[in-house]
């Protein structure tokens, strides 16, 4: 493993968050390295709410801006805008074909879908995915993360926050609604919730933040939402809540990832709401059956994202919303390291590492 460590960093991207304008503090992406040292700023002309590293080149770092893909080829020691069409674009999250490193994907906000052949140095945007609008909210929706179907890989589903799920068959082509079932599970007195907008009860059950598919369970999505967590058994017609609140006292999915290594070991990160103070993350050696706590820290801020190290195990790192919390454990959750960046710093919206 410590072969490993010393070649590794670890990434956080910083962005504002809605309602709080005037917040001071750092924006952009941030790097250390893994077995030690100070935080560096190493990107700042831009906020980012996704930051990740090419499982097949850890040179490669991407940012997702508030003006489109930035990328790094020096492992995020310096960034530079990538050849992306769109200017002012946000850019939520980033995918990696299977079978193919050089073709990646970029979603986006508004929702829009942009796809690259040559690792990310050049973009170009796909065909609308005409998602339809089902509750407006204080920001236009966003493509919040992008999962494959393990062994078909132009079958991808997407995350939406506060527009619900998606999917193509075509390597984004074309695009299927998958909110249907998820509006009609907010009919549950219990999966109803509604904060910025009082047209529908179903903004809690539209407001996905993550979504992932094991190699286990391929024809399993799981989408993190602000009601938990909700499993599909046929490609994202219907929906079954995995009542993650029988293992949680917090149920306010944010993220949710499979581990590199095992494709029955998932993450998830469980806060009380987007705008809370506590959280924890929770782990299943079960493909999502049972949960346990993960983590041995007390965030003071929501937790955002899990970072996963793409051949070691033992290294995963969270990022807690406020005041630049991050925390880390190499040694595979035995022992945790709080590793906060240089404040002030806005909010911590992705973690990763590589």
């Amino acid at each position: 493993m410590g072969g490993v460590m010393s070649d590794s960093n670890i990434y956080a991207g910083v962005a504002g968050f809605v309602g709080r304008p005037n917040d001071v503090g750092a924006h952009g992406v941030f790097r250390r390295r893994a077995e030690g040292g100070a935080w560096e700023q190493v990107l700042a002309e831009h906020e980012a709410y996704a930051v990740f590293v090419h499982p097949d080149d850890p040179g490669l770092v991407f940012a997702g801006t508030a003006d489109g893909v930035w990328r790094s080829v020096d492992r995020g020691a310096s960034f530079r805008r990538a050849d992306f069409p769109d200017a002012g674009r946000q850019v939520w999250s980033f995918l990696v074909s299977e079978g193919d490193p050089d073709r990646m994907y970029a979603g986006t906000s508004p929702i829009d879908v942009y796809r690259s052949e040559d690792r990310g140095a050049s973009w170009h945007r796909l065909p609308n995915p005409g998602i339809k609008e089902r509750c407006a909210g204080p920001f236009a929706p966003r493509v919040m993360r992008l999962a494959q179907r393990p062994g078909r890989a132009e079958e991808i589903y997407a995350a939406l926050e506060i527009a619900g799920a998606m999917r193509t068959t075509d390597g984004g082509e074309t695009w299927q609604d998958l909110s249907e079932d998820l509006v009609r599970l907010a009919e549950l007195p219990h999966l109803r919730s509604a904060i910025v907008q009082r047209e529908t009860q179903a903004e809690g059950m539209l407001d996905g933040h993550a979504i992932a598919i094991s190699p286990a369970a391929p024809d399993m999505p799981i989408i993190a939402l602000r009601m938990g967590l909700f499993r599909s058994r046929d490609g994202g017609g219907t929906w079954q809540d995995m009542e993650v609140g029988r293992f949680s006292p917090t149920t306010y999915g944010r993220d949710i990832r499979v581990s590199p290594q095992d494709p029955n070991v998932l993450y998830t990160a469980l806060s009380v709401a987007a705008d809370s103070r506590d959280g924890g993350v929770y782990r299943s050696t079960d493909a999502g059956e049972t949960w346990q706590r993960f983590d041995r820290v007390q965030v003071n801020g929501t937790i955002m994202s899990i970072g996963l190290h793409p051949s070691d195990a033992n290294q995963v790192y969270i990022g807690a919303r406020y005041g630049g919390e991050v925390f880390g454990t190499v040694d595979g959750g035995e022992t945790w390291q709080a590793w906060p960046l240089p404040g002030p710093v806005k909010d911590i919206y992705a973690v990763a590492c590589g």
